[in-house]
């Protein structure tokens, strides 16, 4: 049984969530919630997924978007597999959104289009791992479970002003979060912390002043807020080299490929290049007439560096090279290609408007 204080303090939270929520498209308010409105389990989901590694604002407009398509989990099982990972692109970890269909079509396939409703079910679904698990649990099926994201991780080292470093500290850190999960309105409370962590608690210049845990907070009465949760340094990204080659037949066509569907960009189409290592070789795709751009494209992962070195050509229409994918002009769309590739992209539209001003005269 939890003590008075860590009953008192939930509580705080709980009501500070009922006035500042933030108003979110896949969040039922506490208030609706209060009134009985139950959470969508396949917009949480969907929302968990995005947003991880990503942040809040670059999701929502793809959030929408998605549920305006495919507003049920038996719509998005349905979906031709391009179509949602063209819809998908540039929210980056396209392994989430292989892993996403995946898990549609098993909860379709093996659950009846209905999304289990505990912790140890959900983590059976393919791409749905501990984290997300709980937060499905708790925020769609009001389960009291342990949610910790890196708002719920900052929250409570400086609540309890931990000075151990991540990750080797989450599990103390989970332990603290779980401490404080109430029985009652589990749900709401796994987003009030987070909200907490995203508006008021955050990384930098904490707003200490009007936080509801002010009070029993240890991190700001020992004057440490700022400097917690410490984490654990990290080695340098190494930086690779790639080329890229963008060939666009008289007709207007574009030559793409599409990549392996394990690995970086899995499954996605892009334009054809070579290797990403260390010292890359030229690999152009076919024999042409390739240019090499005066300027790069650069783009970080999660583990290294890219620089990418970007060719162009010209060629005939009737040119279509075994294994590419011939995008006629009204079909090509550069929103549907991954970062890095639609960075390669626009550097390339971009010399091609100069190399026109050029010959005019207007530049």
């Amino acid at each position: 049984m939890r003590d008075t204080a860590t009953f008192d303090l939930s509580r705080s939270l709980l009501a500070w969530y009922d006035r500042h929520a933030r108003d979110l498209p896949w969040r039922v308010s506490p208030a609706d919630r209060a009134a009985g409105v139950q959470p969508d389990p396949y917009r949480v989901w969907l929302s968990e997924v995005m947003l991880q590694q990503t942040t809040v604002a670059a999701v929502r407009d793809y959030f929408q978007r998605f549920t305006a398509r495919w507003p049920d989990v038996r719509a998005l099982a349905a979906a031709p597999d391009d179509q949602v990972m063209a819809e998908w692109a540039g929210l980056g970890y396209y392994a989430r959104a292989r892993n996403l269909l995946k898990c549609a079509r098993a909860v379709v396939d093996q659950h009846d289009g209905r999304f289990p409703d505990s912790h140890d079910a959900l983590l059976k679904l393919p791409g749905i791992g501990p984290y997300t698990a709980a937060a499905i649990a708790a925020i769609a099926f009001d389960r009291p479970e342990t949610v910790l994201d890196g708002n719920v991780e900052r929250v409570m080292a400086r609540l309890h002003d931990i000075h151990d470093p991540l990750p080797k500290s989450k599990p103390l850190l989970k332990a603290k979060a779980a401490a404080l999960t109430p029985d009652e309105r589990p749900g709401d409370y796994a987003q009030a912390v987070m909200d907490l962590g995203a508006t008021i608690c955050t990384p930098k210049s904490p707003a200490c002043g009007i936080c509801p845990l002010r009070d029993p907070c240890q991190a700001r009465a020992a004057g440490t807020q700022t400097d917690l949760p410490r984490k654990t340094p990290k080695a340098p990204k190494p930086t690779r080299l790639g080329h890229v080659y963008i060939a666009q037949r008289a007709d207007g066509a574009i030559l793409l490929e599409r990549r392996p569907e394990m690995g970086l960009l899995g499954g996605m189409l892009g334009f054809p290049g070579s290797e990403w290592a260390e010292d890359a070789a030229e690999a152009p795709p076919f024999p042409a007439d390739w240019t090499l751009l005066p300027a790069e494209v650069r783009h970080t992962f999660t583990h290294f560096h890219l620089i990418l070195r970007v060719w162009t050509a010209a060629v005939p229409a009737d040119v279509d090279p075994l294994g590419l994918v011939v995008m006629p002009k009204h079909a090509f769309r550069p929103g549907d290609l991954p970062t890095v590739m639609r960075k390669a992209h626009d550097l390339w539209r971009g010399s091609s408007a100069s190399g026109k001003m050029d010959r005019a005269g207007l530049s």
